[in-house]
Formats: C-alpha cells, sequence, structure tokens
C-alpha cells in the first residue's frame, strides 16, 4: 500500500492510527460521538499516500466521495498548479520544487490535496518533498493543527514556498557564473544560457500559477472577516506574501536571462567584427607586399629579359659587333628599370 501515515486528529491532537482507509472513516465517526469529544467539529482525518495506483485512488473516491473530474487529474497527473471546488470538497495541485546543482536542473515534483469538511488525502507523485515533517509541525502545534483541512493546507503550501528559496539561490548563483562567462567569451556560454533558461521557465510554470490560489484564498479571508481563523489567515497571508516575492525574482531571472543572451550575442557580432577587421587589415598588408614583391620582380626582370637578348651570341643578330652595343644594351636596362620604378612609385606599388 502506498499509504505513507493515517491519523484522526481531534481538537488538533492525534487521537488514532487507523490501519485503513475505511478505519480511518470509522474512527471518525467513533470520535465525533464520542462523549468526551462532544461532536467537535475539529475532528478529522488525514491521510497522506506516496504514489498510489488507480485502484488505490478509486477506493479514495469511493470512500470519500470524490469528484471524478478531480480523480482523473490524480491519476494522470503532471498537472499544473490550482484550486478547484467539487462541492463540499476541494482539489489543490502543487508543484514543489529542488535544484540540483550538479546538473543544473530544476526538478519539479507534484503534491494533489483533497480537502473535506473533515478529512485531507495528500498525495505525492515524487519522493521530496517529505510531508512527514510537515504533519510533525503541525501535530508540535495543536492551537494551529485545531483549525483542520485548512491547516493542513497552509503547512503544506508553506512547505512549498520555503523550498522554493533554496532553488532561487541555485539559480542566482549560476547566473552569476553565466556573467562572467559571457564577458570572459566563453564560446559555450550561449548554451549554458539556453539550458538555465528552460530551466528558469519550468520553475517559473510551477510558481505563476498560485498566485490564483492565493486570490481564491484572499477572497475566502475577505469574506470570514474576524472570525476564530483570524490566527491561521495571518500566517496564511505570510505565505502569500512570500510566494509572490519568489514569483517576483523568477519573473527577474528570465528577464535577465534574456538580456544577458542579448549582451552575449553583441560581443560575439563585435568578437566577430573584430575578427574580420584584423583578417581584413592582414589581408590589406599582404596585399600591399604583394604589390612591392611584384614591382621588384618587373623591375628586375626588365634587365633581364634585355641581358638574356644580348647573351644568346648568335652569328647574324644586330649590333652584336657594333662598338656601342653594350653601351646601349646597359643603357636600355637602367632605362628599363628606372621607368618601371618611376610608374610603381607614382601608384604607390612602392
Amino acid at each position: 500500500m502506498s499509504v505513507i501515515d493515517n491519523a484522526v486528529y481531534v481538537d488538533g491532537r492525534r487521537a488514532a492510527v487507523p490501519e485503513s482507509v475505511p478505519g480511518a472513516l470509522m474512527e471518525l465517526e467513533r470520535c465525533r460521538h464520542d462523549d468526551s469529544g462532544g461532536g467537535s467539529a475539529a475532528s478529522f482525518c488525514w491521510i497522506g499516500m506516496l504514489r498510489p495506483d488507480v485502484e488505490e485512488i478509486e477506493e479514495l473516491a469511493k470512500e470519500f466521495d470524490l469528484h471524478g473530474l478531480a480523480v482523473e487529474d490524480t491519476v494522470n497527473a503532471h498537472q499544473r498548479p490550482k484550486m478547484e471546488r467539487y462541492g463540499d470538497t476541494e482539489f489543490v495541485v502543487l508543484r514543489p520544487a529542488r535544484y540540483v546543482d550538479r546538473h543544473e536542473v530544476v526538478q519539479i515534483g507534484e503534491i494533489h490535496l483533497f480537502l473535506g469538511p473533515d478529512f485531507v488525502i495528500t498525495v505525492r507523485h515524487a519522493d521530496e518533498p517529505e510531508l512527514r515533517e510537515v504533519r510533525e509541525r503541525l501535530e508540535d502545534d495543536p492551537d494551529l493543527l485545531a483549525h483542520g483541512p485548512t491547516a493542513v493546507l497552509y503547512a503544506v503550501l508553506d512547505r512549498v514556498v520555503d523550498d522554493y528559496v533554496p532553488v532561487l539561490g541555485g539559480l542566482q548563483d549560476d547566473i552569476d557564473q553565466i556573467e562572467e562567462q559571457v564577458f570572459q567569451g566563453d564560446p559555450g556560454v550561449s548554451r549554458r544560457i539556453y539550458q538555465l533558461t528552460r530551466e528558469v521557465i519550468a520553475f517559473q510554470r510551477a510558481v505563476e500559477p498560485l498566485e490564483e490560489i492565493f486570490a481564491e484564498l484572499r477572497g475566502r479571508f475577505a469574506e470570514s472577516g474576524e472570525s476564530p481563523d483570524l490566527e491561521l489567515h495571518r500566517v496564511m497571508r505570510d505565505v502569500i506574501d512570500h510566494a509572490t516575492r519568489v514569483r517576483e525574482r523568477v519573473d527577474g531571472f528570465r528577464d535577465l536571462l534574456g538580456n544577458i543572451l542579448t549582451v552575449n550575442a553583441t560581443l560575439v557580432a563585435q568578437r566577430q567584427n573584430e575578427e574580420m577587421t584584423r583578417l581584413s587589415e592582414a589581408g590589406y598588408q599582404q596585399n600591399e607586399q604583394m604589390k612591392k614583391v611584384s614591382s621588384w620582380a618587373a623591375i628586375i626582370f626588365a634587365p633581364s629579359l634585355i641581358a638574356a637578348i644580348y647573351g644568346m651570341n648568335f652569328d647574324h643578330m644586330p649590333e652584336l659587333h657594333w662598338s656601342l652595343g653594350y653601351p646601349m644594351a646597359f643603357a636600355m636596362m637602367i632605362a628599363a628599370a628606372l621607368v618601371l620604378y618611376a610608374t610603381f612609385r607614382f601608384n604607390d606599388w612602392l
């Protein structure tokens, strides 16, 4: 069986520990009609379950007359946080979270609560958070637990919201590290920003819908006014304030990561432009060097060509036996070199 704990409470104190779900109902009925209990309206049972199967959930639905839509949501799980009323029964879905820093992921759990006039059923679909501590805390405060199922809702909400704080700390540390990576030019930071943004969005989806639940609770508090549950209303408002601050920080994280991604893209583009400029400058310098090399090669080639022609020593070659042939050839080499030099100099190749 997936029943973790099963207890009946009278006036905020554990009165019985039944061995089964039907036994809890029988014990609750006995407590109501017990002379010493006096039919106290604070009598209720609290059944805690971990990953119940379909048969167990259907048994609960039959024993406590749970609505079919709420039962279907519990069977299928993967629901968004919400609070729905079916007759006298409230159905609440919460998404607790914890941050695994080693893998930089936010693990999202799921808790379903059925709240009736005289019963509470908590169904966990993940190992975390452990609600035993929540139950023990309430049992240590009978005055608070005497408020019945609403006190259990407050305590579970308080635990879920408190567990959000370490998640915020883990996300903040990673964002600080990412900011350093961005300005250090780490090439892998874009992927990390994207992954962390996905985790923030998943966390945001767990936190934001709580506002709808709290709006419903605030409406009920306003209707009740100065009631015997005033102290419970005050502590519940404290949880609402904490959840609001968590939601605001999560919204800030998402905006901040968006800005960081934009800055990173700008810096990457700037570095690419600088690299392109450097390559262009290097290409320009190389081109200038090639101009100089080509110019000097052409200047050297012209005298070499003349010398090669007049060095062939053919018998019928003009000017071969001319007394001014050598000075003329030498003059032609110098003149060709000077003309080419002046031309390249004029065109800024030299």
